[in-house]
């Protein structure tokens, strides 16, 4: 399989990037495919027109839609819903300066008001029916199942607008998670893809935009193999035995990737270093195409650095 990639601007020492990073000249972001060298792309169809862009995998299709959500005129995030198996495969999205910025609260309705349990995670307007979830207590799968309703995209990572940030509560963007796996290991790797978008751990993204530009995400859990199925509740959603995320960033002078791949248990270690893995293997593990709409030669640089690499280039230890 073949990695795909996009941009961002990190500042790292000119050794060390050389070492981790692969780039060329003809990977414009998010362009027509049809004019870059690559073949295992991505192409437009007129109901999923945005699967060009650079954070999305290759898509699986048949039973799938792609269900992308737009803030104003912005693409927020996108999911591939499997109609079949009633289950987002992956989430993906981008950081940018514009939508990283702190400008509202996360959305939330008060507990025990009476619209709580069909507003806190609302029905995807877009989702198919009858292949979808439907919110309130007695129809949402999640509510009674002892599984929180973990986001793929974060509501953390999406407060530039209440627009922005209510769309990452859809059914849609949820994946079952035990509460403290989605409280510990899990939300470990969302503070490290924050983190990574900027030099500094300072809480004021915008202030560093000057080293970078946009940083290209995937999250999911596993669904397609029996293997990797905690199991199945009694109303019949997967519950992931494994959790992944991908990430993207490219500077000036380079590409770096990044993959997580993580087990879905309570114990599950907080420490990034337990669950890095370079993009090849994260290929392997979970069957998808990562950053696949990158020129050939470019992917084929990146995705097989070595882990050690892949963590220096990252600063985990």
């Amino acid at each position: 399989m073949k990695l795909n990639i996009h941009h961002l601007l990190f500042l790292l020492p000119l050794s060390l990037l050389l070492a981790a990073c692969g780039g060329s000249d003809d990977d414009t972001p998010n362009t027509d495919p049809s004019t870059v060298n690559n073949s295992n792309r991505n192409f437009p169809t007129a109901n999923a027109k945005e699967i060009y862009r650079l954070e999305f995998p290759k898509v699986k299709g048949g039973n799938s839609v792609i269900l992308t959500k737009y803030s104003g005129d912005e693409v927020n995030y996108s999911v591939e819903w499997d109609k079949d198996l009633k289950a987002a495969r992956w989430s993906v999205y981008e950081m940018t300066e514009s939508n990283s910025k702190s400008n509202v609260k996360r959305y939330s309705v008060a507990y025990g008001t009476s619209d709580f349990w069909s507003k806190q995670y609302p029905t995807d307007p877009d989702m198919p029916q009858p292949y979808g979830w439907q919110a309130g207590k007695s129809t949402d799968p999640y509510w009674g199942s002892g599984y929180s309703h973990g986001h793929l995209c974060p509501s953390a990572d999406r407060l530039n607008s209440s627009e922005s940030n209510y769309q990452t509560f859809y059914l849609t963007n949820m994946s079952p998670m035990n509460q403290t796996f989605n409280a510990g290991a899990w939300a470990a790797i969302e503070n490290f893809v924050r983190t990574s978008f900027r030099t500094t751990l300072s809480n004021d993204i915008s202030k560093y935009q000057d080293h970078n530009d946009t940083l290209y995400v995937v999250k999911g859990g596993t669904i397609d193999s029996e293997s990797y199925i905690l199991k199945r509740t009694a109303k019949g959603m997967i519950v992931p035995m494994y959790f992944f995320c991908a990430m993207l960033m490219k500077n000036h002078e380079g590409y770096k990737a990044i993959g997580f791949w993580i087990k879905h248990d309570a114990d599950s270690p907080t420490k990034l270093s337990a669950s890095v893995v370079n993009i090849a293997t994260l290929q392997q593990l979970t069957g998808l195409d990562f950053f696949c709409n990158l020129p050939d030669n470019t992917e084929n640089e990146v995705e097989n650095l070595p882990k050690e690499k892949v963590m220096k280039a990252w600063g985990i230890n």
